[in-house]
């Protein structure tokens, strides 16, 4: 079985057992997202859907960082675009990680380093998580006048609305160990063994029957928060991308650009 990806944003590649390999590749700026990167995860999944005896997803990140969050400068030059783009934006960030939710495969992270904003809503999105034990996770966006809004339901699915109404409101950074006890990482591994980990995983997911793995899958996110009807993802869609437009984003994400305590006010 032979296809790739192997430039660009978002790099993939397909081995003989049917798992793909899946990288964030713009680790000068640790992995953060834009639209680039947004279309880059869509294009994979779009290029993996068709590849017959497709078998698992492991999704990783070139560089230090597993993936830092939204790329701010991006975010600030889209706030002031139309309403109508700025929802455009929100819809493909969504359908990235809900596409990634609800992939009829499993799917594995390996997380290093920091793992900020959008990217603990891609982590939430995969069936196993591990940790290296440098990782560092945060629900960020209250920090810069934003929501995390498209996120939510993967990271209560994940870690709990309990856990959401601390993490996602106080937006403080925590460990690999508190990852994974409120159950957004199910394993912590030194750093070097972080692919090693990510392999067992692997073996153990191979060696079940590929339907019911995905039947099972299904049955799970059936009766998740995840499991939204088309109104309400739209209705998700829209908040975030008018609080990106709001006076409140505009301090938030001046504030990060002058590196200063936002004044809310």
């Amino acid at each position: 079985m032979s296809a790739s990806q192997t430039t660009g944003p978002v790099l993939w590649e397909v081995d003989a057992r049917g798992v793909a390999t899946v990288t964030l590749n713009r680790p000068e700026v640790n992995n953060a997202y834009n639209g680039d990167l947004i279309d880059g995860l869509l294009a994979a999944m779009d290029a993996l859907g068709p590849v017959k005896g497709l078998r698992a997803v492991v999704i990783k990140g070139n560089g230090r960082h597993f993936q830092a969050g939204a790329d701010l400068k991006w975010i600030n030059a889209t706030r002031v675009a139309s309403a109508e783009e700025n929802v455009r934006v929100s819809r493909a960030t969504a359908e990235a990680v809900q596409r990634l939710n609800l992939l009829p495969l499993p799917t594995v992270a390996l997380v290093q380093g920091g793992c900020f904003g959008g990217g603990t809503g891609v982590v939430a999105a995969c069936d196993v998580v591990i940790a290296a034990d440098n990782a560092m996770f945060s629900i960020a966006e209250v920090r810069w006048g934003l929501t995390a809004a498209i996120i939510i339901p993967q990271l209560n699915d994940a870690i709990s609305v309990r856990q959401v109404r601390r993490y996602a409101l106080t937006g403080e950074r925590f460990g690999a160990e508190e990852a994974r006890r409120i159950g957004l990482a199910h394993d912590v591994v030194p750093l070097a063994e972080l692919g090693a980990a990510g392999e067992r995983v692997v073996e153990h997911l191979l060696a079940n029957g590929p339907d019911a793995v995905a039947q099972t899958k299904a049955l799970a996110l059936r009766f998740s928060y995840g499991a939204m009807d088309d109104a309400t993802f739209a209705g998700l869609i829209d908040e975030h991308a008018a609080k990106r437009r709001s006076a409140e984003a505009e301090e938030g994400l001046a504030s990060f650009a002058e590196k200063r305590a936002a004044r809310w006010g």
